[in-house]
């Protein structure tokens, strides 16, 4: 059971008491998870089982992120094989962090006047046509083959063991259940999830062994490509890689293909062989002697780092944790970092070349930060300039005019902004550390015919209009510009933090507090994924209509009245309660802290939702 009011009221105290905060950890619902050898944290049990089970076989952190990805997925985890995957991986060998990008992209035929001319804005939020290529496959194999030690056999075995069948959890059967009239749209996702014996009308029931027989084919498919090419006499790497090949390019991809094409999407055999995992170099700042990493403007994942660059001016520890000022003070911080997002992000593998370096100099970071009214909320804060960008504000007047209307209280909205995913987080003694937020394939997927993966819906993230932002235009090969945005610091050059949350738009504004949390109050690694956070609506959404809700503020009911009515006061449209009306809840982040004078890794598991970890 949750507890009452006072334990959140004794935690915000307790915050302030530094040198007993170590005395604290009973007042949190789940303990810190102490490990000396590894840590393995996801978004259900038996997913964390799987990475824990290649733990103890003597994989590292990447071979059990793999196993832990491969189960969600199968579990249908707010995400399916056809969606996508990103990293950021801490390299012990090197001393640094590097980026994986495998986000899947646009197919052929996918362009602004081909939505247009369906009526549409936005590219659909469900069906083949809101699906991009699978990313996830590949950027699992990937992951392996280039920093793991394992084979693709080993930590496929758990998912495999589990689509032969695996007793179904609630939060799934309530995802098909609420969205019943989207699967029988589509034959196959039908076939999956409806009872055939009843005529396709009945769902699950919790409890039930749910079966997919065509997803366990395709997993072993992938496996006999991998034991074919090492009977050939190939290495490890190279086998891993022949089972991609498979999927992109062999019988696995032409099923894809054609059962995509079948219900109506647009996938060539070319787009799958045509796309590729990258390998990047990550963005990063200093947020006083911390170096935070996340992932480019292909992700949201920079906001984090403005955000950073321009509280950087402020003293928030002063402020007292969630006060009137430090909540108005990290808030604008937000919104003008997000207003930066909605205009300038994009995929970097396309033209305009987004202005990264200018968006994230401590020049413009105070230069934003001088915006800051003390006494006043700005509903209107619209991108900056950064240096190296000519003045077009001009022509983006509207984005200043955020969609307020009927429909700004309709709880579908505040649905799509929570647009869930998971989150995977792994380390080992060894220094290996895996931060990852996969997604796309969540219920209610197209299922890609007898391949059993049910594809991405992130298409949605696109914009058609270049008005809007023309770095994240729809177009043939390209990325959307997502949500997903794992996190990951360093002190003096080794790994401090490991972090990431799942849950849309509202992803990087609570790593934002729970890294705030910890550095600024002296929070433990449970006390700050507990820790009530706050959140705001103003950015455009990016799924759905895209709505945008300027001044709109959630906060916690621990919140007291004398704040929620000064912030009104001061021009804010204050709502108590958010994702999904857990008023009590912070959001399901989950994370790593690493001690290094112990020499022990600290895990923080989500009280929201099935989050879970193990530690040895």
């Amino acid at each position: 059971m949750r507890r009452h009011r006072l334990h959140r009221f004794l935690l915000a105290v307790i915050a302030f008491a530094l040198p007993v905060i170590a005395c604290a950890q009973v007042l949190t619902d789940k303990p810190v998870l102490y490990g000396k050898n590894w840590v393995a944290i996801t978004g259900k049990p038996m997913a964390a089982t799987a990475g824990a089970k290649i733990f103890f076989d003597g994989g590292n952190a990447v071979d059990a992120t793999c196993a832990m990805l491969a189960a969600a997925a199968t579990m249908w985890d707010t995400l399916h094989w056809g969606g996508e995957t990103q990293a950021l991986i801490h390299n012990p060998e090197t001393g640094q962090v590097i980026g994986i990008n495998a986000m899947g992209v646009a197919p052929t035929g996918a362009t602004p006047d081909f939505f247009q001319n369906m009526g549409l804005q936005y590219p659909p939020e469900y069906g083949p046509l809101a699906a991009t290529t699978p990313g996830t496959p590949g950027g699992l194999m990937v992951m392996l083959a280039e920093y793991g030690t394992m084979s693709l056999a080993d930590v496929l075995a758990p998912a495999i063991e589990m689509a032969e069948g695996y007793p179904i959890e609630a939060g799934t059967v309530e995802r098909i259940n609420e969205n019943f009239h989207e699967i029988v749209k589509w034959p196959y996702s039908k076939a999956l999830f409806l009872a055939p014996e009843s005529g396709g009308t009945r769902t699950p029931e919790v409890g039930d062994i749910f079966r997919q027989p065509q997803l366990k084919a395709t997993l072993e498919k992938l496996v006999a490509a991998e034991q074919d090419a090492l009977d050939k006499g190939l290495d490890r790497k190279a086998a891993i890689y022949a089972a991609y090949d498979r999927f992109y390019r062999g019988d696995i991809a032409e099923e894809i293909v054609r059962s995509t094409r079948e219900q109506g999407g647009l996938f060539t055999l070319e787009d799958l062989d045509q796309w590729q995992v990258h390998i990047e170099k990550p963005v990063s700042t200093n947020y006083r002697g911390f170096d935070v990493y996340k992932l480019t403007t292909w992700t949201q994942g920079p906001v984090l780092l403005q955000a950073l660059n321009i509280l950087e001016n402020f003293n928030l520890g002063d402020m007292g944790y969630n006060s009137v000022r430090y909540i108005h003070t990290v808030y604008q911080a937000m919104n003008l970092a997000f207003a930066d997002r909605d205009y300038y992000y994009g995929d970097p593998y396309f033209p305009p070349e987004e202005p990264i370096e200018g968006l994230l100099s401590k020049e413009y970071a105070k230069e934003r930060a001088g915006l800051i009214r003390p006494d006043r909320n700005n509903p209107h804060i619209s991108h900056g300039q950064p240096p190296g960008v000519d003045d077009d504000r001009g022509l983006f007047e509207k984005l200043l005019d955020g969609i307020i209307g009927e429909n700004a209280d309709d709880a579908s909205n505040d649905e799509a902004f929570f647009r869930g995913t998971t989150s995977i987080q792994a380390a080992d003694k060894e220094g290996w550390v895996v931060s990852v937020t996969p997604s796309g394939g969540w219920v209610p997927a197209v299922i890609a015919g007898d391949t059993g993966v049910g594809l991405s819906q992130r298409m949605q993230s696109f914009v058609l209009d270049p008005n809007e932002n023309p770095y994240n235009v729809v177009e043939p090969g390209k990325r959307p510009r997502v949500t997903l945005t794992p996190g990951m610091a360093l002190k003096d050059g080794k790994p401090f933090l490991s972090f990431a949350v799942q849950g849309g738009d509202a992803q990087d504004q609570m790593l934002l507090q729970f890294f705030l949390n910890i550095v600024e109050f002296g929070m433990n690694v449970q006390q700050a994924a507990e820790a009530d956070n706050f959140l705001s609506y103003q950015m455009h959404q990016s799924f759905g209509d895209h709505i945008k809700e300027p001044g709109k503020l959630g906060v916690n009911e621990s919140v007291d009245d004398y704040t929620r009515d000064t912030l009104r006061k001061m021009g804010y449209w204050v709502e108590v309660g958010f994702w999904g009306g857990f008023e009590n809840t912070s959001g399901p982040i989950n994370a790593i802290y690493f001690d290094q004078e112990n020499g022990i890794m600290q895990g923080g598991s989500s009280t929201h939702g099935d989050d879970y970890g193990i530690a040895w």
